[in-house]
């Protein structure tokens, strides 16, 4: 699928503004049109109403020379020449023409292209008068006026233009140097997608990107103070399960010591005791003797098991209780995230939880809490763990986005939390409550009760 980007903004705004400027032009040269037709209008009915009194004085007092009339007209027309913005002419009674003023000089040869003259020549009407068998025609003319106005035109569309031209780059530059921070801010935000949220945005001058540059810092410290706390309860829980692990590698070498060195010694001893007591029948004394330390040795025995079931059992009492480290890994969790409400219900898992479990089930709330925040935007989320169906069961609900409709297989660290629960023999399950959101939820296989010996 074909996606058309639009332009950016850098360009929106700048045809915006060129785009309004050369608008502006458009409706100042149609003012300057039609102001200039009245200027041409007003200029060439001045001129024609001056020609116009002249032929009103000169055609009659010609007339009254009788028969030199005709060629006097003619002789005077002739010396007066050209009429500025008019065109005289003279024809006799068939309509020839018999004489024409001469064409102006000014800017001769030239003419303004047709259709500038159709918008800004105005409609003026000749004038006519009877001079015995000649008629006079008074023709305004505008295309001297209309020329002018061209040149006129053509000079301030050229500058224009170029002013146009260094409006939209002066506009551009100032977009871009307007703009410049947006490069860093996403420069920045691209990093923290990537997980690095070194880098901290200045100050900038527009209110509205200090704004935005204010909330990424506090939004980069806030995440930052996140992983520095994640990172710190993970070591500190390596550290308590490598303690721990210590302590009952101790427990364990001390127990063997003691059945090994101290059972097999007093297991000797009882044995030289009873040899004695069956070959000292007829000696008393000695028999008492022997039979006072075979029962002693009997307390020590007793009292050796009694310290090896304690060795023993310690070993599992004492371990760091899943129960009190998801509670724990909860309220920690919820003290980083105050805007997320977390309610967690744990049950008595009993003493068959072994290490591996343990560490299974801590994880899988741990992965499932951090894509709580990372992804699901919930207000609310919620830790179950117990026992149902002689099964562990965990979830973890939130009323969160979900996955989407087409979630990606190794999105959100599940392909991990699979695997850590594939080894054990349990299942994980996905499922969207009708109500929105996720749940995340587990089944973990009890090991058997071992009794200890």
């Amino acid at each position: 699928m074909n996606i058309v980007r639009s332009p950016s903004l850098r360009g929106r705004l700048s045809l915006v503004l060129t785009t309004l400027i050369a608008v502006m032009m458009l409706i100042g040269t149609g003012v300057w049109l039609r102001e200039t037709r009245q200027a041409i209008h007003e200029e060439v009915e001045a001129a024609t109403r001056v020609a116009e009194q002249w032929l009103k004085v000169l055609v009659p007092e010609t007339l009254a020379d009788g028969p030199q009339a005709r060629e006097r007209l003619m002789t005077n027309l002739a010396a007066i020449g050209r009429i500025r913005a008019n065109r005289l002419e003279v024809f006799d009674a068939d309509g020839q023409r018999l004489y024409v003023s001469p064409e102006s000089p000014y800017k001769a040869g030239r003419h303004a292209p047709g259709w500038f003259a159709g918008w800004v020549a105005p409609e003026v009407a000749e004038r006519r008068f009877e001079a015995g068998d000649l008629a006079v025609v008074l023709t305004p003319d505008t295309s001297r006026a209309v020329l002018d106005a061209w040149d006129h035109l053509s000079a301030a569309i050229g500058w224009a233009l170029a002013l146009l031209l260094a409006i939209w780059l002066a506009t551009r530059l100032a977009i871009d140097r307007a703009l410049a921070p947006i490069t860093e801010i996403h420069r920045a935000l691209e990093r923290g997608a990537a997980g690095q949220f070194d880098q901290r945005l200045p100050e900038y001058a527009t209110r509205e990107l200090a704004r935005l540059a204010h909330s990424y810092n506090r939004l980069a410290d806030s995440l930052d103070e996140s992983l520095a706390a994640n990172a710190r309860l993970e070591q500190d829980q390596a550290l308590a399960r490598a303690l721990q692990l210590r302590l009952e590698q101790e427990r364990r070498a001390i127990a063997r010591e003691l059945h090994d060195e101290l059972g097999q010694g007093i297991t000797a001893v009882r044995s030289i005791a009873g040899a004695i007591i069956q070959r000292t029948t007829g000696q008393p004394g000695i028999n008492g003797s022997a039979q006072a330390i075979l029962a002693m040795t009997t307390q020590m025995q007793d009292g050796v098991h009694t310290i090896l079931q304690r060795l023993r059992k310690g070993s599992t009492d004492n371990r760091v209780r899943v129960e009190e480290a998801v509670e724990s890994y909860c309220a920690l969790w919820a003290s980083h995230h105050g805007d997320i409400h977390v309610d967690c219900t744990i049950e008595a898992l009993g003493e068959q939880v072994t290490d591996a479990l343990g560490l299974t089930i801590l994880r899988m709330v741990q992965e499932s809490l951090t894509n709580v925040a990372r992804h699901a935007h919930a207000t609310r989320v919620e830790v179950r763990l117990g026992v149902r169906d002689d099964q562990i069961e965990i979830e973890v609900i939130d009323n969160g986005r979900g996955l989407g409709e087409n979630p990606a297989p190794g999105r959100h660290g599940l392909v991990g939390m699979r695997e850590r629960i594939a080894e054990l023999h349990g299942e994980l399950e996905l499922s969207q409550p009708p109500h929105g959101g996720l749940n995340v939820r587990a089944r973990l296989p009890l090991p058997p009760t071992t009794a200890h010996p």
